[in-house]
């Protein structure tokens, strides 16, 4: 085989696919990147065994076809050095040689017999199926990932979860002390349907939408989940098991509410938060008329720091506690320029919304409050 492709494409998609390659691998062969080539279109596949990404570019001069396998290691960091220049790949069919020749020199390596490489998952017959913007979905899994959690005993919260209904696609995360819910009302089904999609495909999807525009169809069965963006098609193994019942533990009928400016608030929460507990992290928010006061203390270290800000309030006098880190990841969140706290009492979960969302959207995120000693 033989092919003339830009350094500069082929080390963008390079990196794009490489991103899924796990530093340990139950394979050696998935250290490496599949290179297809079928005319003039060169087509490069990276997997960890549980999801594999796939996207193609447009070469020149192409002469035979085939498959090769390298390592995305030696590639990556031989490429990264080259400025904009044509390569031309010789590759020998028959031992998988591999020959890089540029302007000034020739790089030689051993790659493996493509044919050995895993195959992409095929599902059966799809569960459910839909399509919605690049940017949208970008949006959503930016506003809900990090709301997932690393827990080993329930693998169902290391995800996002995907609840598929007639008039609606929602989208949520939780790691038991916070929960994100996001509703698309644009999104519809014929059917109700539902699947977790891992933290990490999660990640990876994130890069590749970043860089596309257009269309994403979203195809998903009993247990793969397909995301088709322009000519990059990731394919993942769906978390198994029953998501918790998310809306049993949104509270309804929170009579305290409060409005705020968001980055005000979000700034106060910073500063206070650097002389909060180390190990417990605890920001302490006291609601009376018009104004918060934001406060944190480190009784161990004598530090102590509050500050009072504005904001529409007519409830109840109540303090209420949230962990610094959660609450400030949780307002930085969220692009309005106002917020609403809705609050029960110090011992129930708040509620963080928008005071402004685009066309059929909604967002609801929850946080559970901290025990308060006085």
């Amino acid at each position: 085989m033989k092919f003339n492709v830009s350094s500069t494409r082929l080390f963008a998609q390079l990196q794009a696919v490489s991103r899924v390659i796990a530093a340990k691998n139950s394979l050696q062969i998935l250290e490496d990147v599949l290179f297809d080539l079928k005319g003039n279109e060169l087509t490069l596949t990276a997997s960890d065994g549980e999801t594999t990404i796939r996207t193609s570019l447009e070469v020149e001069n192409a002469e035979g076809e085939g498959m090769v396998a390298s390592g995305a290691k030696l590639l990556l960091e031989t490429l990264k050095e080259f400025p904009e220049q044509p390569l031309t790949f010789h590759i020998d069919d028959q031992n998988f040689g591999i020959n890089i020749v540029s302007a000034n020199g020739t790089y030689s390596f051993v790659g493996a017999n493509g044919a050995e490489y895993p195959q992409m998952p095929v599902e059966g017959d799809a569960k459910g199926e839909f399509a919605l913007d690049a940017e949208v979905l970008l949006d959503a899994v930016n506003k809900t990932i990090f709301c997932t959690a690393d827990d080993e005993l329930r693998p169902v919260m290391n995800g996002i979860y995907f609840d598929l209904h007639e008039d609606r696609l929602v989208l949520v995360a939780t790691d038991a002390h916070r929960l994100v819910r996001y509703t698309n009302l644009a999104i519809k089904s014929a059917a109700p349907a539902s699947f977790i999609l891992p933290k990490k495909p999660a990640g990876l999807l994130k890069n590749v939408l970043g860089k596309g525009e257009g269309e994403v169809r979203v195809i998903f069965g009993e247990k793969n989940a397909r995301f088709e963006c322009g000519k990059t098609l990731i394919v993942c193994r769906q978390i198994e098991g029953r998501f918790p019942n998310y809306n049993a533990v949104i509270p309804q009928n929170n009579q305290n509410r409060v409005t705020v400016d968001r980055l005000t608030m979000l700034n106060a929460c910073k500063r206070v938060a650097v002389f909060a507990n180390t190990g417990t992290s605890l920001l302490k928010l006291a609601l009376s008329e018009n104004s918060i006061k934001i406060s944190a203390q480190d009784i161990d270290f004598s530090t102590s720091a509050e500050e009072t800000i504005a904001c529409s309030y007519n409830g109840m006098m109540m303090s209420i506690g949230f962990k610094a880190p959660f609450l400030i990841e949780i307002l930085n969140s969220i692009d309005s320029d106002e917020v609403v706290l809705e609050l029960a009492d110090p011992a129930r979960a708040g509620l963080i919304l928008p005071t402004e969302s685009p066309e059929n959207e909604d967002l609801l995120l929850l946080l559970m409050p901290m025990l308060l000693n006085d």
